[in-house]
């Protein structure tokens, strides 16, 4: 694996726009510079690769002989007969088919991770009270993988009954070693926060580092290899899959641009050994075993392919006059749900952007609204938050919960117009959001890293309404005043 940068903002040294010419000018670089793998651009196109030439039958997608001998398999993830823009499909050519394994074993239970969220299961608890959890530990002793080391936060439905999602953590410290995992359930979005993910998948390698995510989905098969102490997030969805938000009148361009999603190019892998899959259904955990690599695609094409995204490539805009603009213009992917009005997951990030907005409260308005929120920080500071908040952390507000700044950053944001500036300078800061209510897993409620947000904090929200006393009832005593007339200031 290419070598770690050990200062998080070590990275903005290679992110693709910092590397400007003498001439002012900035290069276009598809990857980091230590990134050590080819990929290909779009999202939701159908891509084709070949690892050996002329693998790949034209014409045709099943022929009574595949070149070389290999086998055709398809992966379809939606129905047949699903509309074609919406129809996910995969053929791949392969040394040996994924029917080739020597049966499935139940795992015990895993305590730290959890499937159904509904209350009324007695490992889940729900509240409204506003939660945070200091970053987790990642383990020192022993050997704990990407797949031993998850662990469930929060979430809402449950697999099986293909509508929910759920967000968990990862703490590795080693690679996973002739052992591939298979999600049956839901796709994963993952969110390195700690260390760099190098993952193989039957579609080829993605090379994923803190400030990228990628989307492995619902029964491709991958395998995770880090280098050290590892940590991330995940958000699992059940019953949809990632897309792009609309733009509506922003038109064309911005915010998460198609062809900045990475695809990995076909790599394939013969082995004659003892490998063993690692497959999740309904929550639970099962095992297969075969004698060979699971990563034996020579080549494929289709449009249900993993992909990477490297979040400083995110096109932030804002307001130019006055006032905020919802924040729904940081959505980077989002994932519908049944009701077409309520989305069942959104990503959201905040990264390095410009405030300019006049006469305008800076700090976010105070706010109450439908949805789950759940946010993490990626690396550097962010200052959106009303109690500690660490890289690798985690702060939680569920639905119509009120949340906002502490009254001395109120009264310093009200005093002086604030001048032009530049806001999470070196920090990507994410929420992964739902319309669904969350519950909070055993494993996050009795942690020893969860606090709450101190109520405290608030109470020095002064009612400066009162001290226009006197003006107020002048208003309404010479009949200016149009709303409550039949009232009186101050409850008098």
């Amino acid at each position: 694996m290419p070598a770690q940068l050990e200062d998080p903002k070590e990275y903005q040294k290679i992110f693709h726009w910092a590397e400007t010419q003498k001439d002012g000018s900035i290069p276009s670089f598809a990857t980091r510079k230590n990134d050590p793998y080819e990929y290909q651009k779009g999202f939701g196109n159908s891509f084709e690769s070949e690892a050996v030439p002329g693998t790949i039958p034209q014409g045709q997608n099943s022929p009574r002989n595949v070149r070389f001998g290999l086998y055709a398999e398809q992966m379809t993830a939606t129905a047949f007969v699903a509309p074609r823009h919406l129809n996910k499909k995969a053929w791949l050519y392969r040394a040996r088919p994924a029917v080739a394994h020597q049966g499935f074993t139940e795992l015990p239970d895993n305590q730290d991770t959890e499937s159904n969220y509904l209350p009324i299961n007695p490992r889940v608890h729900i509240s409204p009270t506003q939660l945070a959890w200091l970053p987790f530990d990642i383990p020192k002793d022993g050997e704990i993988d990407f797949i031993s080391g998850l662990k469930s936060i929060a979430g809402s439905g449950d697999p099986t009954l293909r509508e929910g999602l759920a967000v968990h953590t990862f703490l590795a410290n080693t690679s996973m070693k002739k052992r591939a995992a298979v999600n049956s359930d839901g796709d994963f979005l993952i969110v390195p926060q700690e260390g760099a993910l190098d993952i193989q998948t039957e579609f080829g390698m993605l090379y994923v580092q803190p400030g990228e995510i990628c989307i492995i989905q619902r029964g491709q098969r991958f395998k995770v290899a880090v280098d050290g102490p590892t940590r991330g997030y995940i958000l699992e969805i059940w019953g949809s899959n990632f897309q792009l938000p609309e733009l509506g009148p922003l038109g064309a361009n911005g915010l998460a641009n198609a062809r900045d999603f990475l695809h990995p190019v076909a790599k394939y892998e013969i082995e004659q050994e003892h490998w063993e899959l690692i497959y999740k259904l309904g929550g639970k955990f099962f095992k297969s075993t075969q004698q060979h690599s699971p990563f034996d695609v020579v080549a494929w094409h289709g449009n249900y392919v993993p992909y990477k995204y490297d979040l400083t490539k995110f096109v932030n805009v804002g307001s130019i006059s006055v006032d905020h603009i919802d924040p729904s213009i940081f959505c980077v992917l989002t994932a519908p749900s049944r009701d077409p009005a309520a989305p069942l997951a959104d990503f959201l990030i905040f990264s390095p952007r410009w405030d300019v907005a006049s006469h305008t409260y800076r700090p976010p308005y105070y706010h109450r609204n439908a949805a789950s929120e759940l946010m993490g920080l990626i690396y550097g500071e962010y200052a959106g938050r009303s109690d500690e908040f660490q890289p690798g952390g985690i702060s939680f507000e569920c639905g119509f919960v009120p949340h906002g700044v502490a009254y001395e950053e109120f009264k310093a944001a009200s005093a002086e117009p604030p001048p032009e500036m530049r806001i999470s300078k070196d920090a990507i800061a994410f929420m992964m959001e739902s319309s669904r209510p969350f519950t909070i897993t055993d494993w996050a409620w009795n942690s020893e890293k969860k606090h709450e947000h101190e109520p405290k904090m608030w109470d020095d929200l002064v009612d400066n309404f009162s001290k226009h006393k006197d003006e107020v009832e002048k208003i309404l005593s010479e009949g200016l005043g149009k709303v409550g007339l039949n009232g009186k200031a101050n409850g008098h």
